[in-house]
């Protein structure tokens, strides 16, 4: 199915680059008053609206003048854990070592017993509230590494949560065997 969108303000991240490299990464191409053709999720071209538009659309759309932007890619996560970290986090910031932030309880051990003692649904439910926010903030593929399980179980455990954040929601997610 052909989609067109219309009427758009400033259609940015366009191009016809595959790869950019060293200062060329810089450039963002952009549009303005631009107009953006899909066929199914393929972007299958783009102009400006003074150049006209394309036949053949199924549907059609107006951005009435907003900004249609590529979304981001998280290529490097650990969304799923257990519990909360944030305690770590505020000694980090107040210059605790990794060493004095263990010795109060946190760091990977206690994230790894965590995990362990969490069940794979609740594990589920706390990681996909983090990927929709990561969602709502732009990104739209997001890969997600294991590694708090530190036993097979447990890892077999977080590659399952993953695979279900993945038939869950529309990013594309990829999962990394840390």
């Amino acid at each position: 199915m052909k989609t067109l969108v219309t009427d758009i303000g400033l259609l940015a991240g366009i191009g016809t680059d595959v790869r950019k490299e060293g200062a060329a990464m810089s450039e963002v191409g952009v549009l303005k008053d631009a107009w953006l053709l899909m066929d199914g999720d393929l972007i299958a071209g783009f102009g400006t609206m003074a150049g006209g538009l394309p036949s053949g659309a199924d549907e059609c759309w107006s951005a009435a003048g907003r900004m249609v932007i590529p979304a981001f890619c998280d290529s490097h996560t650990h969304a799923v854990w257990a519990g909360s970290r944030e305690r770590e986090f505020e000694d980090k910031i107040r210059g605790l070592s990794y060493a004095e932030i263990a010795a109060n309880g946190g760091g990977i051990l206690n994230s790894a017993d965590l995990l362990h003692n969490t069940s794979e649904d609740e594990l589920f439910e706390q990681s996909i509230e983090r990927v929709r926010e990561m969602m709502a903030a732009g990104s739209g593929a997001i890969e997600i590494k294991s590694g708090y399980g530190l036993s097979t179980d447990d890892e077999l455990k977080m590659l399952r949560v993953i695979r279900r954040i993945r038939e869950t929601v529309p990013a594309v997610v990829k999962s990394t065997f840390l």
